[in-house]
């Protein structure tokens, strides 16, 4: 290591309004080193990237590349110092190329000032042969999977001689598999000294990848511990500011009678002949590798997608599901993996996204009934602990766990008989996700179904009475909780016929 920083960001301050964002933070990174920024939502961590990233300038503080002090009032000007930052959300060009979308912007010419789309076809399949990808520059992103697309991302933020590579939350999008080539990546990337800030809410990753983990509370930095030193309880102590004495809220509950059953369900191209029971007061969990059909099957059970063949049954009776409406009326909420783009309208505020699902109940012709629906959305503000300034804030403006209880909300208004959970804790922070657990074991205790796909198997582990498996399309499995294990799990997930 050497002694100048790669990077250092000192007394980083920042405040919107009366609302001091950051306050004071330090943070360094040397070459190719890679550390890790934790902390709830709203800790600060995406105000100090995008203050690094140009698009917010700090109050005060100062920021220092190689011990030389750099104004970074721009994203150009981010560029131009070599820091590149890799957002959450894809913002590729869907029908280009692969080489189209490394290079946008910065397309090179040739001797007749046309883009030269061999050379750059070139240089990006050098870049693709040198991190070990199975991917052609000529590829159309359209045609590939998230997380390929994610891949893509890294390639095109590393393409312009990166010095500081900045990952937000890289891995929610992407299968196992596609997790250790991003990791086989970020290897990579220290042998070239780049450095690297790493920002996730998986635990597990940061202790596979990095070398040193801060830790950000309500603006501030609150530790910076090497990650061979680093303990996981006390990690979860740092950014919440307390002790979470149960992570997970797994109570023990009456099962009752079958909710919901699929026989040989199937799908002409995503799925066949699956079939599975789900009962109420149970968690059912559904594991597998991103691809394996977990999604597509359950939203063929919502009525979104349609079925090639097969029957579904709602207490013990036929039911023919042929749009989400169907699903709705048969008492069947589906919370999707994608709570902005598919859960949220974003641009419309809370109170109108909550009762999005049971607008029916409240608006009747040109008569609102107003005062039910703000009781609606106060009873489950106060219930499950959402954090609003009011009613009418944005939906967009809120982190990613009120998000997501927003989305419960606007189901559970409805009285659902059976819900189906897809990812609920993707992307959010710990302290929110201990609070989802909590109202989802609380869901279970007054006898809902609950059907929870997840790719996070400690999740699956923790929360479910009992887990299906697919791999390709197929159920492969069923484990009882007295037999749950990531290496059960794993194997049922590989297992392709």
């Amino acid at each position: 290591m050497s002694e100048t920083k790669l990077l250092q960001m000192s007394n980083i301050t920042k405040a919107f309004a009366s609302n001091v964002v950051l306050n004071g933070v330090d943070i360094s990174v040397d070459e190719g080193e890679v550390v890790a920024i934790l902390g709830e939502n709203g800790a600060g961590k995406s105000t100090l990237i995008k203050i690094l990233g140009g698009i917010y300038k700090a109050d005060a503080g100062e920021i220092r590349i190689h011990g030389e002090i750099r104004n970074i009032n721009s994203s150009a000007v981010a560029g131009e110092n070599g820091i590149r930052i890799i957002h959450q959300e894809i913002v590729l060009v869907p029908d280009r190329t692969i080489a189209a979308n490394v290079f946008l912007g910065r397309e090179p010419k040739n001797k007749f000032g046309l883009v030269d789309v061999a050379e750059m076809e070139r240089q990006t399949q050098k870049l693709i042969d040198d991190l070990h990808l199975n991917l052609r520059a000529d590829q159309m992103v359209r045609s590939l999977t998230m997380g390929m697309q994610q891949l893509v991302e890294i390639i095109k933020a590393i393409s312009a001689d990166a010095k500081i590579v900045v990952m937000d939350e890289p891995t929610s999008s992407l299968s196992q598999g596609e997790v250790e080539i991003l990791f086989g990546i970020i290897r990579l990337l220290r042998e070239k000294n780049i450095g690297i800030i790493y920002i996730s809410h998986r635990l597990e990753e940061l202790f596979e990848i990095t070398d040193r983990i801060v830790v950000l509370r309500d603006g501030k930095m609150v530790g910076d511990i090497r990650t061979k030193e680093a303990d996981r309880d006390h990690l979860i102590s740092l950014m919440v500011g307390r002790e979470l004495s149960s992570f997970y809220t797994k109570n023990k509950h009456d099962i009752g009678k079958v909710a919901l059953e699929a026989r040989n369900l199937s799908h002409t191209k995503l799925f066949s002949n699956a079939s599975f029971t789900a009962r109420y007061g149970e968690i059912v969990g559904f594991a597998g590798l991103v691809g394996a059909g977990r999604t597509e099957l359950m939203k063929t059970v919502f009525g979104a997608y349609p079925k090639s063949g097969g029957e579904i049954f709602l207490d013990g009776r036929p039911v023919d599901i042929r749009s989400p409406q169907d699903a709705i009326r048969n008492g069947i909420a589906y919370v999707s993996e994608d709570r902005r783009g598919e859960g949220l309208i974003l641009k419309n505020d809370v109170k109108f996204n909550m009762g999005l699902v049971c607008l029916s109940d409240f608006v009747n012709g040109i008569h609102v009934r107003d005062k039910e629906w703000n009781n609606m959305v106060e009873d489950y503000r106060k219930k499950f602990s959402i954090k609003i300034t009011s009613p009418r804030q944005l939906a967009g403006n809120l982190s990613g766990g009120n998000q997501q209880k927003i989305v419960l909300s606007k189901w559970l208004a409805k009285n659902p008989k059976v819900i189906i959970l897809d990812e609920p804790t993707r992307g959010i922070d710990v302290g929110a996700k201990a609070e989802i657990y909590s109202i989802i074991d609380g869901l279970a205790a007054r006898g809902a179904c609950i059907i929870m796909i997840s790719s996070e198997l400690p999740e699956i582990i923790n929360m479910c009475n009992r887990c299906y498996v697919m791999c390709e399309g197929k159920i492969t499995g069923e484990i009882n909780e007295t037999e749950f294990s990531q290496e059960a799990m794993m194997a049922l997930a590989t297992k392709s016929e």
